[in-house]
């Protein structure tokens, strides 16, 4: 285990490089078992989520190699279609496999999936649309029995505009000679860009970013060579970061502005500004933020859901960053129950919070945060105390500091190069 310790308050200045998007990442490693042909991943982030997706490849007969951003993925060799218990818990995109061993070999056995504990993750989206694909799902030993079955064509509507079941269906029906049809699709980048790489290994996908998806799938598909885009939830936390702080920060990498307009309206909400072009995002926060109210001096709302839509993995940030601006306003999380179960952190921090229920909680601010001793309980909330503890006047001790580590690359090395006085060493 390791423990980071912060010095604060910080005021950041610099440039930092972000990985690639954590979730477009790991659909790709799961989609590359459905060729024979290599796959190579560009761009990839250099986080725990990519080992454990990458180990299970290996348990699985496949090869891969990690290297300077990039990682070469072999399925040829691959054989073994039962993924042991310890590899699934690791990580919850274990489940993206389920549909492209099965589509390929004709069945899969994994272990029941992991992730964080951020609230109730349906896994009936996943079975409906494997359902409908012919593949049928029985529990077994604490997880799942997946088998192939007869497919032609199909046409499924998603009770829920599920990210991670909108790409598994994508992956599996990709290797399906016939017709699927989505509706109710998820549309979030990640999705997009597994849609853009199953098309290069053979796939013909349309409607990709809207909530119409058809796939004609092939059973020959191909190798390819994707490049990931760079991930705007860390962009986006270390924006907050800048904006929590009143420092100044640049980051350049695969960026692509689209994916930030909904981002950007959020911030001026805290009368923060950045500019924003392809490759690059630069922001000097303002010395004092303030919260706009809305019309009448009504409390602001600031909610997450469905892309395009403010997207649910930013909530946490943004909270830590609202402790550090002049107002009130109000954050809905709609989608997660236990999302915001990190507030008592920041309150004991000195934060002025009242949770209304599970879903929502005032925060009014400026707040004068001390150091604490604390714990990471999931990646997002974790990276929000550490935004907390760059604002916070002393030391902070994190511990658990794995779990944000899992979807950001480098982070000590970062902080450091932002300015703040951060060390790391093992418990």
């Amino acid at each position: 285990m390791t423990v980071l310790t912060i010095c604060g308050p910080a005021k950041i200045s610099g440039e930092i490089t972000p990985g690639g998007n954590k979730n477009a990442v790991l659909p790709a490693i799961a989609a590359a078992a459905l060729t024979t042909e290599e796959v190579v991943l560009d761009n990839v982030p250099d986080i725990v989520d990519v080992h454990n997706m990458l180990a299970i490849l290996r348990e699985l007969g496949g090869k891969a190699e990690f290297e300077s951003g990039q990682v070469r993925i072999n399925c040829a060799t691959l054989s073994e279609t039962r993924i042991p218990e310890k590899l699934c818990h690791s990580i919850r995109t274990s489940l993206l496999f389920a549909g492209p061993l099965t589509a390929r070999f004709g069945h899969a056995e994994l272990g029941y999936p992991g992730g964080d504990m951020i609230g109730r993750r349906r896994f009936d989206t996943h079975f409906y649309g494997l359902n409908k694909l012919g593949i049928s799902i029985e529990s077994r030993n604490g997880g799942f029995l997946f088998k192939k079955g007869s497919f032609t064509s199909t046409e499924l509507f998603l009770d829920e505009a599920s990210v991670t079941a909108t790409e598994h269906i994508l992956s599996t029906a990709a290797f399906l000679p016939g017709q699927t049809v989505i509706l109710n699709a998820a549309c979030e980048p990640h999705v997009q860009q597994l849609a853009d790489m199953l098309n290069k290994m053979g796939a013909t996908i349309e409607g990709a970013g809207t909530n119409t998806i058809t796939i004609h799938g092939s059973p020959s598909l191909q190798g390819c060579t994707q490049i990931i885009e760079s991930d705007y939830v860390e962009v986006a936390s270390y924006m907050a970061l800048c904006a929590a702080t009143g420092g100044t920060i640049t980051i350049a990498g695969n960026i692509f502005p689209h994916n930030y307009w909904m981002v950007r309206r959020v911030f001026e909400r805290f009368n923060c500004q950045f500019l924003l072009r392809p490759g690059k995002i630069q922001m000097s926060a303002p010395g004092h933020l303030h919260i706009r109210p809305d019309m009448n001096n009504a409390i602001p709302v600031i909610s997450d859901g469905p892309w395009p839509q403010f997207p649910s993995d930013m909530m946490s940030c943004m909270i830590a960053m609202a402790t550090q601006a002049e107002g009130t306003v109000l954050f809905f999380e709609k989608m997660f129950e236990s999302r915001l179960y990190f507030i008592d952190k920041l309150v004991g921090m000195g934060a002025s919070a009242i949770v209304c229920d599970p879903h929502r909680v005032i925060i009014s601010g400026p707040a004068r945060l001390h150091g604490a001793e604390l714990t990471s309980p999931d990646i997002r909330a974790g990276m929000a105390i550490v935004i907390a503890a760059c604002c916070a006047s002393g030391t902070s001790t994190i511990h658990n500091i794995e779990m944000v580590y899992r979807g950001y690359q480098r982070l000590p090395e970062n902080l450091c190069r932002l300015g703040v006085q951060v060390f790391e060493e093992a418990e």
